[in-house]
């Protein structure tokens, strides 16, 4: 098996809790997934079923007191073929040294809305180059020119004259792709990109979707695409983990979740999605309930109080477990079980 038919990241049964006053919020509970080199992953479900707290474990970037109590995330570090070495990221000191030379220098993340991330009082080109500057052995002035490379690489007219800008004077087009263009200064094997398109209009989506499969092209990087838009997985995902409440409940090529879901949830998911040719007085079909209450987990399966093919007895008694019911193809229902 050669490095490129190996997952160069494996989150396996993680489990990421906020012990607070009021109980344990568990907003990762067992999720596992994989992601291989050069290709997209995606990561979809409604608000609150774990996605960014998935990635923000992977890159130890947890909000306090949030914390990884179970679970590996196995990063293949590549840098070169006689230098490929496997570690578990879960484990490591969130400020330790190691963890800070793979975040944003071989896994970046794009945040959802870059104005929070960018500081107002820094412009933006100071910011690219101290992040070049942090990661390589670079001068000022070599810096600024990679800086100025990456800017017009993502596209953005009169590069040179927009590092003196502040992030407050870009358009959030604008900023998205500078924040893109500083994930990309360091030349990351990983680009996690949470709900990148959310703030954004039609027109700046599609622009920086196509940006994303271009970079991808060019660089070889995998992607991690996390969101809660279907249409923007449809377009760019080769594989989907979909997640509801804190798990995995269906892991899938991407033609195989929109041509042949298995999951009950991933299904009613689908049916959601306005169709072309309906009918303008038509309702769109909804799911039935609510998200639970992360204090309030119901037992057995997390779907199971929302689901249409509920068994009492069964599906309130104990977790299903991610089983492969075709190649490549994984579900976590009871319906699937062998010998039913």
């Amino acid at each position: 098996m050669t490095s490129r038919d190996q997952p160069i990241l494996e989150v396996k049964n993680l489990e990421t809790h906020f012990p607070l006053d009021e109980g344990t919020v568990v907003a990762v509970n067992g999720a596992s997934f994989e992601v291989m080199p050069g290709k997209t992953l995606g990561i979809v479900g409604e608000s609150g079923c774990g996605k960014s707290v998935a990635a923000r474990s992977i890159m130890r970037i947890l909000d306090k007191p949030g914390e990884i109590v179970g679970g590996e995330i196995l990063f293949r570090r590549n840098r070169g073929e006689s230098s490929e070495k496997v570690v578990d990221i879960a484990s490591m000191d969130s400020n330790s040294a190691e963890i800070k030379s793979i975040r944003g220098g071989e896994i970046a993340y794009v945040f959802q809305e870059p104005m929070t991330s960018f500081s107002p009082v820094h412009t933006i080109g100071n910011q690219i180059i101290e992040a070049i500057r942090l990661h390589q052995d670079i001068s000022k002035e070599g810096a600024r020119e990679i800086a100025i490379h990456a800017l017009d690489a993502v596209g953005i007219p009169l590069a040179e004259r927009r590092l003196s800008d502040y992030s407050f004077q870009l358009s959030g087009g604008l900023r998205q792709r500078a924040m893109i263009a500083m994930t990309l200064v360091s030349n990351p094997t990983i680009l996690i990109a949470d709900e990148p398109t959310t703030a954004l209009d039609v027109t700046n989506q599609a622009q920086l979707l196509e940006l994303m499969s271009e970079l991808q092209t060019d660089n070889g990087m995998a992607i991690v695409l996390i969101t809660h838009d279907l249409g923007v997985i449809a377009e760019m995902a080769d594989h989907v983990a979909v997640m509801y409440l804190g798990e995995v409940v269906e892991s899938a090529p991407v033609d195989d979740i929109f041509h042949n879901p298995q999951h009950p949830y991933t299904k009613a998911l689908l049916k959601s999605i306005p169709k072309i040719r309906s009918n303008s007085s038509e309702r769109l079909a909804s799911i039935s309930g609510t998200v639970p209450h992360p204090y309030d987990r119901p037992p057995g399966c997390a779907f199971g109080p929302r689901c249409d093919f509920f068994m009492p007895g069964r599906c309130d008694a104990s977790i299903p477990a991610l089983q492969e019911v075709r190649p490549v193809h994984q579900v976590s229902c009871f319906l699937y079980d062998e010998g039913d």
